[in-house]
């Protein structure tokens, strides 16, 4: 098989591809043949060598990825028979170098979803990491129709699934997005109101679109001066939800004093909150699939083939794309 190998942290350019001996399932797993592979950010800051969050940094070489999508091709001791030639979706945990940029890549069967009838497989990689993290960030959020909403990165893979959901609740959605083909993105996407934010005067045009209204609840997954920027646009009374920052940016860490002194609340909702969720993430990555099948949720994506891995890496950091990037073998 093909696969990305990784010898040494640093630039996009240590991704590379080549031959790899094909991966052969142990016991209660299954091999499967890659039709999509998921890229995140995390990935991006891992493969230079950045340790974020609680997990160290993988051992060299290894085969970055942890989402993959695709059909059953081969079965370890104990699997059931009926699983071969099955379309699957599946996390394969939390660790960035589990294999999954790759032709090839062996999975537990326990932790497999079937694939929705009619759902794509890079649709489904898309919701099996990042629609289970929106749903996790939105239950916690805890949105009514009433409330006026703003989405920062609205274009990104969660941003366009924050405003779906929003939407589809009846909340009055502010997408924020960084130039004019993402901020038509947003707008297409069904926010009501779409900004870019590259503008200097951004937050006075989400001020003057919104009149008399206050944001209520702003979603902040970038930090630095833009996730500054809309914690301030919050009204009193209001939520600033925490569930991210950009590679390069700090996260938005608000002051008890300003918390205080505006009557706003921050709270990050990523992390440790999800996994003690009743259910665990299994159950938010089944929501997410059954959103996605029910056509609630349709994630954006941007393909790349598996070879341009590199290339998909430097368009990710480089803020040049819209909704999810995934891996074509």
């Amino acid at each position: 098989m093909h696969a990305i190998r990784q010898y040494a942290f640093g630039p996009a350019e240590n991704l590379r591809y080549e031959k790899a001996e094909d991966p052969e399932p142990g016991p209660g797993q299954v091999r499967i043949a890659v039709a999509a592979a998921g890229v995140h950010m995390l990935d991006t800051t891992i493969r230079q060598g950045a340790q974020r969050g609680p997990l160290p940094l993988p051992e060299l070489p290894m085969t970055p990825g942890r989402e993959v999508a695709g059909t059953v091709d081969a079965l370890g001791e104990g699997v059931p028979e009926s699983l071969l030639g099955s379309r699957v979706v599946v996390h394969l945990g939390p660790s960035p170098a589990h294999g999954g940029y790759a032709e090839l890549t062996v999975a537990e069967a326990e932790s497999l979803h079937p694939a929705p009838d009619g759902l794509s497989s890079e649709k489904a990689v898309a919701m099996i990491g990042t629609g289970r993290t929106a749903l996790g960030i939105l239950e916690q959020a805890a949105l009514t129709p009433d409330d006026v909403v703003l989405v920062t990165a609205a274009a990104g893979g969660l941003g366009t699934l924050i405003v779906q959901y929003a939407r589809h609740l009846g909340a009055t959605v502010v997408g924020v997005a960084g130039g004019p083909a993402k901020t038509e993105a947003v707008r297409a996407n069904g926010a009501d109101i779409a900004v870019d934010y590259s503008a200097p005067d951004w937050a006075d045009q989400v001020r003057a679109a919104i009149g008399s209204r206050a944001i209520t609840v702003a979603f902040d997954g970038v930090g630095g001066t833009l996730g500054r920027t809309a914690f301030g646009l919050v009204g009193r009374g209001g939520r600033h939800i925490v569930y991210g920052w950009a590679p390069g940016s700090d996260a938005t860490e608000p002051s008890e004093a300003e918390l205080t002194e505006r009557g706003v609340t921050s709270e990050v909702v990523v992390g440790p909150r999800m996994l003690a969720r009743p259910g665990g993430l299994r159950g938010l990555e089944d929501a997410a699939m059954e959103a996605a099948a029910e056509g609630r949720l349709d994630p954006a994506v941007t393909t790349f083939p598996l070879a341009e891995a590199a290339a998909a890496h430097r368009a990710l950091e480089s803020r040049v794309t819209t909704g999810k990037v995934v891996l074509i073998p």
